[in-house]
């Protein structure tokens, strides 16, 4: 690989545009780019090596089956079995 100058113009993932766009290197840390800022929207952030971060839906329902299993085991092994509906039960006067 080619060595990299502050400046110098490099492919990542913006988190603002959601997608891989060209970056201008803004600070480096032992040869490697450190932040980078997108030429699109001028976001500046940490370098990521062209990786998207991971959906944040998969770890709400890691978490979710994680709690559900705690408490009731028997309803964390059941793969989101639709639910009847009940209708709310109200006092009679």
């Amino acid at each position: 690989m080619w060595d990299l100058r502050l400046g110098d113009v490099i492919d990542d993932y913006c988190v603002k545009c959601r997608r891989i766009t060209n970056h201008a290197v803004v600070s480096m840390l032992n040869r490697e780019p450190a932040k980078v800022r997108c030429r699109t929207c001028y976001h500046e952030q940490d370098y990521r090596h062209e990786e998207a971060p991971p959906k944040k839906d998969s770890k709400k329902e890691a978490l979710f089956k994680e709690v559900l299993s705690s408490i009731d085991p028997a309803a964390a092994e059941q793969d989101a079995a639709p639910k009847k509906a009940t209708k709310a039960r109200g006092k009679k006067s």
